[in-house]
């Protein structure tokens, strides 16, 4: 777990509560813990955690899984939490089912590091081949990003500057950046 995911969480703790905070964190362990059974029965195996400012992240083996497979398991976890979120919805607890439903549809963003992003390039992978899911997932990830870091941007202008979007904004701007600008770690 790095530094920087600590202090977010603290400072998260400070200034919403530790019950909000539980809630979230509660939701983002949910949420790996779908990954991890998705991969267990796929056949995948496990090899890290690592948890930074910008989220958990599973290290599977690679080449393991297929396409189907792989994309099954990326998207495990976020459908955890909808169903998680829906059935808490359902019993009365809003707070818990709005941490749930909030981090399924962050995490379905078409940008990666995040779900929504691996799934763009397996699906076009699988689809079309290695190189074109990389190039549609470049592409698409890059605006999306982009975009998205804009519009919290606005919002933050807009709002007076609510720096709980601070960290989103800048995350996505550098993996739009990321996207866009570089290939294989090095400037294009």
């Amino acid at each position: 777990m790095s530094a920087g995911a600590c202090l977010l969480v603290g400072w998260f703790a400070v200034v919403n509560g530790w019950h909000l905070t539980g809630l979230v964190l509660s939701a983002a362990a949910l949420h790996e813990l779908g990954h991890l059974a998705a991969l267990r029965l796929l056949g995948g195996a496990v090899t890290a955690l690592r948890i930074s400012v910008f989220g958990a992240e599973l290290a599977a083996e690679g080449g393991q899984l297929s396409y189907g497979r792989e994309l099954a398991a990326v998207l495990a976890g976020p459908l955890t939490n909808l169903l998680a979120g829906l059935a808490l919805a359902r019993l009365g607890y809003p707070a818990a089912a709005g941490a749930h439903l909030v981090l399924c549809a962050f995490n379905l963003l078409p940008v990666r590091p995040l779900d929504g992003g691996r799934a763009l390039y397996l699906a076009a992978a699988w689809a079309a081949g290695p190189a074109a899911g990389e190039a549609l997932c470049r592409w698409i990830g890059g605006c999306a990003a982009l975009s998205l870091a804009t519009v919290l941007a606005w919002v933050m202008v807009r709002s007076g500057g609510s720096l709980w979007l601070l960290p989103a904004a800048v995350g996505l701007a550098m993996a739009g950046g990321r996207e866009l600008l570089c290939e294989n770690g090095k400037f294009l």
